[in-house]
């Protein structure tokens, strides 16, 4: 499967989104985190921040939902312009349900699951899914330390996936750098979300390029895609 590197915006300038989007042309999605400071502590942005993003720029918006009741929200991130929308497994009360009205309504369905948050009691649901997102870190903040204690998380993800033959997508989000995005690869990520290691550089596309190339050569070694 093909790598793809999505960078997050909770690392840019919010005065200045568009150029922020515009400085990493060549990345495959925009990783836009939504938190409304109840399912975690902080308050990021919604749906007219999304609107406007999405007139903004030609890259994809990959929109992360850290928010309650996400059975609810969801569905307009969809409508107001998002590719993928995410949300967790531990805000939603029906995953199956949410899963299926975002893909009636266009757009690629994924779920997110926190660190402390097995995968293995939503094994049966993945066929519902485009992409499962592993947290490795509490969600609520950027710029945190990578949790090395997932990567047998990521490993059994993958796992799971190959056994059910499944196309879908296993990305990461949190402290994913280039010290630790060659980890996630091999361990069988296929989608990193990166932000301070993008947006805290001075060429962004540039850091976007260096991520990929390293992901890319960790991932053609790595038993899970060969064997793919």
């Amino acid at each position: 499967m093909a790598v793809q590197i999505n960078p997050s915006i909770l690392s840019a300038d919010f005065a200045r989104l568009a150029a922020e989007a515009e400085a990493v042309k060549g990345a495959d999605w925009l990783h836009v985190d939504v938190m409304d400071n109840h399912f975690v502590p902080n308050l990021t942005l919604g749906v007219p921040i999304v609107e406007a993003l999405g007139r903004a720029t030609d890259t994809p918006l990959d929109c992360h939902l850290m928010i309650e009741d996400p059975d609810r929200w969801a569905p307009q991130y969809v409508e107001a312009g998002a590719g993928s929308v995410t949300f967790h497994a531990e805000a939603a009360a029906a995953p199956v349900k949410l899963a299926r009205e975002i893909r009636a309504k266009g757009a690629r369905a994924s779920m997110a699951l926190k660190p402390a948050t097995p995968i293995e009691p939503y094994e049966d649901l993945l066929p519902e899914l485009d992409m499962l997102l592993i947290m490795t870190v509490e969600p609520g903040f950027g710029g945190q330390a990578f949790l090395d204690i997932m990567l047998p998380k990521i490993r059994r993800t993958r796992e799971l996936i190959s056994r059910h033959g499944l196309e879908m997508w296993l990305q990461v989000d949190g402290g994913v750098s280039a010290e630790t995005i060659e980890r996630c690869a091999e361990a069988g990520a296929d989608v990193f979300v990166a932000g301070s290691a993008v947006y805290g550089t001075d060429d962004p596309a540039a850091a976007v390029r260096s991520l990929r190339a390293q992901a890319e050569s960790a991932t053609a070694g790595a038993p899970w895609a060969c064997a793919h």
